[in-house]
């Protein structure tokens, strides 16, 4: 009983740990730029939230490199389409930042949170696949966008959401 316990916890992983570390702490690290950015203008899904929607997505994309490399390997029955995890990382997102947009007496409010939400899952599955060069990318872009499109509506008085 005791091996059987051992064996759950030492199995081989794909990726060095250091290279899981790295991708986690990453993706939780850039989406919390841009939920730092959002909790600093007190609006909803702040630096916590997109810390964790990236950090969630990176995990799925290690778990999906984990099964394309190990469970398929050998099985002809066993396919994986890779674009699924897109789809589903893309859906399960767009379920959460729906609820983060509100309509209330002729205006809506939350476009935007739900929206670097959105960005948070995509930065997070670009981390989780190694892809650093579109997570960095992505990331300055997003800050750039918030903070310097924030200050481009507040001296024109452009109403974004």
């Amino acid at each position: 009983m005791l091996q059987s316990l051992v064996d759950e916890f030492t199995f081989e992983f794909p990726l060095p740990i250091e290279v899981l570390v790295l991708r986690t702490v990453g993706a939780a690290l850039l989406c919390g730029m841009i939920g730092l950015e959002r909790g600093v203008h007190k609006n909803p899904a702040g630096l916590r939230t997109n810390m964790l929607v990236g950090l969630a997505v990176s995990t799925f994309c290690m778990i999906t490199v984990y099964m394309t490399e190990t469970m398929a390997d050998g099985n002809p029955a066993m396919r994986f389409d890779p674009i699924r995890l897109v789809e589903a990382v893309t859906a399960g997102i767009t379920f959460l930042a729906a609820g983060v947009i509100v309509f209330t007496k002729g205006d809506v409010k939350g476009l935007t949170t739900g929206a670097s939400m959105w960005l948070s899952g995509a930065i997070g599955l670009a981390c989780g696949l190694g892809l650093w060069s579109v997570a960095l990318l992505a990331s300055f872009a997003g800050i750039v966008i918030l903070w310097l499109l924030r200050r481009l509506q507040a001296v024109t008085g452009l109403k974004d959401e």
